[in-house]
């Protein structure tokens, strides 16, 4: 069988060093992404999924986060080993990213046409027209109505719906081989929500792109995703194909996440709520890291973290209590 994978982070950890001690945010992750497949990371806010996108593409805030041991293999390169300047080469043309919040992520000085001429530029030399027309097609690409006026308009001018369109476009605009999706669709309505996460499957069968989208919603990662790995407090719990973890999840985490999520062909009375906060960061527990919120929880959980079970072909849990059944 021939390797498809265009992505593997193997054991990664980013930590911050601040005065009151090392907070170890990404702590041993790894996860692999194929060609055409769409990842879904998911966890509670806070867990550490946006420093883990910002870890890929060596954008952590320094000097007090580093990454201080792993492997970003990015079609089999060590994006850890390359230079600041050979980053700034593959950073849009072969992993590029959309963040969570398209009114930070766009200047409201310059209009839309300049902010993905500044974009396209880099991989299309031609004249002005050349490039307008670039940039009208890429706005084109991701449905954003009347392409030719927007070009002219500011951020400000832009709906919600609009200005995440305009930012996929100048994630999009040097045709990656990975998009990482950071929430992208939090700030936007369930309709608008509905048809972005549409249009990004479309843009994304359409290529060889591979997707790694991070939430928090469930019902995204049911729609729209191949595999889900579900993280907690800056560690992978569980990884492997969306209606397997669904259907069979291991992990009491994410049984506790599928609980909350309302059925809608059931009648309920109260959902289910986990109990207890994530642990601090700076205060993590010696062993599982659930342990302290996990009704299942044991000695042997307070004291030792769990290591990684194969439940099936591609589905694995860090619990000890697949440990029996291994």
């Amino acid at each position: 069988m021939i390797d498809d994978a265009v992505l593997n982070v193997r054991d990664l950890h980013t930590h911050f060093y601040l005065r009151r001690g090392v907070i170890k945010v990404v702590d041993s992750v790894s996860f692999t992404l194929r060609r055409k497949e769409v990842l879904g990371l998911v966890g509670e806010s806070g867990c550490g999924k946006s420093m883990t996108a910002l870890s890929l593409l060596r954008l952590i805030p320094k000097p007090a986060a580093r990454t201080v041991k792993g492997e970003i293999l990015l079609e089999g390169e060590d994006l850890l080993q390359k230079s600041d300047r050979e980053m700034q080469q593959i950073r849009g043309s072969k992993i590029a990213m959309i963040l969570q919040d398209p009114q930070t992520s766009l200047n409201p000085v310059f209009t839309i046409g300049d902010q993905l001429r500044e974009a396209i530029a880099r991989r299309h030399q031609g004249s002005k027209s050349e490039l307008l027309e670039r940039i009208v097609d890429a706005l084109r690409k991701v449905k954003v109505a009347a392409p030719e006026t927007r070009v002219h308009q500011y951020p400000h001018q832009l709906s919600g719906g609009m200005k995440q369109r305009v930012v996929g476009a100048i994630a999009m605009s040097r045709s990656p081989k990975v998009l990482i999706a950071d929430e992208p669709t939090t700030a936007l309505d369930v309709t608008i929500q509905l048809q972005y996460l549409k249009l990004l499957k479309e843009l994304q069968e359409s290529s060889d792109m591979a997707i790694l989208f991070i939430t928090h919603d469930f019902g995204i990662v049911a729609k729209l995703c191949d595999r889900v790995a579900v993280m907690y407090a800056g560690r992978i719990v569980e990884n492997g194909p969306v209606r397997e973890v669904f259907d069979h999840p291991q992990h009491p985490y994410t049984q506790a996440l599928i609980n909350s999520v309302p059925k809608m062909r059931k009648q309920v009375g109260r959902l289910p709520t986990i109990e207890g906060q994530p642990p601090a960061f700076f205060d993590l527990p010696p062993g599982c890291r659930f342990a302290p919120r996990c009704p299942a929880a044991h000695a042997r959980c307070q004291t030792e973290y769990p290591k990684s079970f194969t439940v099936s072909e591609g589905h694995t849990a860090d619990c000890w209590k697949l440990e029996s059944a291994q």
